[in-house]
């Protein structure tokens, strides 16, 4: 009996061993076969003429009120900080325009449909997440989008950016309502992650560029999504964000703890095209520090002011102070030390991802409300541009 234990043991381990060594050596395919849609896309009909009147095709917007998930307020941990959470007193009025991520995994469409109930509820705690940091503004809007599914990302097969397009069609007629909605006077912060950051930089070419509400645009929060300096960079029409209090720039960083192994981000990158037209191959990243408000360097643990560690529903969470440095590395990519406890979300090879914008909650909103104050101060141009 008790060999015969030892023995479904051992091959328990193998089998063990195999799967982890298969995962390994296929993970890009595994993922794929899982995630990709097997259907052809199917082109979806356009939204009716100021759908976006409807608050229902809102996540977040004025009026909603205590369900809003972008105005949830997070409290530091009294056990392990001791600190009061930020005050917002003395922060001009300014509006947020904010593009969450990919929140759905099915694979039996190539775009979410309104109405999906898982999809939604995980958008909800990605906003509650990471447009929170955002709630200092006197009105923050995140749309409902029919957001391409994950496997879009995962194919090189038309039906992705047919998928991706699809996706943007919505953002752009959001952000087109958001502009006649907000007062014309009222600074505007846009913020986006992954595949939101995505359709932000899109926006940032297709609608903001040249435009006369470009002038109005503090800053505009990236994040999640790599910006290749050379390549990207230039057709935004706006520079990086190279000082503290610069207004009318672009941040955007990805996390990465040690050992980190960012192989397969850079492969993807790396074959990928700019929006330039040309191969982004070895070209520099934007790196953004969080801890610092500027391009590249490197900041200890006790600069961040607060991360967001979720509980394991990923829908709360308490900041907890200087717990995570930042350094920004040869690559462009956010070296963030030893893994912090996040949850169970960290991607292969160490990526923190999912977790770029809560790792450093507190310091994107002090960074936010420093913007607007310098937007707000009546500096000429971008605050740091001495060209």
């Amino acid at each position: 009996m008790a060999r015969n234990f030892l023995y479904l043991i051992a091959i328990l381990i193998v089998l063990y061993l195999v799967a982890r060594i298969a995962y390994e050596m296929f993970a890009d395919e595994i993922a794929a076969y899982a995630l990709v849609p097997s259907a052809e896309f199917a082109p979806m009909d356009p939204l009716e003429a100021n759908a976006y009147q409807d608050p229902a095709l809102w996540y977040s917007r004025p009026g909603i009120g205590v369900t809003d998930p972008a105005r949830w307020q997070p409290a530091y941990s009294n056990e392990r900080s001791g600190l009061p959470t930020q005050s917002d007193d003395g922060v001009p009025d300014f509006a947020v325009f904010f593009v969450h991520p990919t929140s759905y995994l099915s694979r039996d469409n190539w775009n979410a449909p309104i109405g999906d109930e898982e999809a939604e509820r995980i958008a909800r705690i990605y906003i509650r997440g990471m447009a929170s940091p955002f709630n200092a503004a006197n009105e923050i809007w995140a749309p409902r989008y029919r957001q391409a599914t994950m496997g879009a990302f995962l194919t090189d097969e038309p039906e992705g950016d047919k998928a991706l397009d699809a996706a943007y069609s919505d953002v752009v007629e959001a952000f087109r309502f958001f502009v006649d909605s907000v007062d014309q006077d009222t600074p505007i912060v846009l913020a986006g992650h992954s595949q939101g950051a995505l359709h932000l930089l899109r926006l940032l070419r297709e609608e903001v560029k040249d435009s006369e509400i470009a002038d109005r645009v503090v800053a505009s929060y990236a994040i999640g999504w790599p910006i290749s300096v050379e390549h990207d960079l230039p057709a935004l029409g706006i520079p990086a964000c190279s000082t503290a209090e610069q207004t009318g720039c672009v941040l955007s960083w990805s996390s990465f703890a040690e050992p980190a192994d960012p192989s397969a981000v850079i492969e993807t990158y790396s074959t990928s095209i700019g929006f330039d037209g040309e191969p982004r191959g070895d070209s520099q990243i934007l790196c953004t520090n969080p801890l610092l408000g500027a391009i590249g360097g490197s900041a200890e643990a006790d600069a961040n002011l607060g991360t967001l560690v979720p509980d394991d529903s990923m829908s709360k969470g308490e900041l907890v102070r200087g717990s995570v440095p930042a350094t920004c590395d040869t690559q462009g990519l956010l070296n963030i030390g030893p893994p912090p406890e996040m949850g169970s979300y960290v991607l292969p090879g160490n990526n923190y991802h999912v977790y770029d914008i809560p790792l450093f909650w507190a310091n994107t909103k002090a960074d936010v409300g420093r913007r607007v104050s310098a937007f707000a101060g009546g500096q000429e141009g971008p605050v740091g541009d001495e060209d």
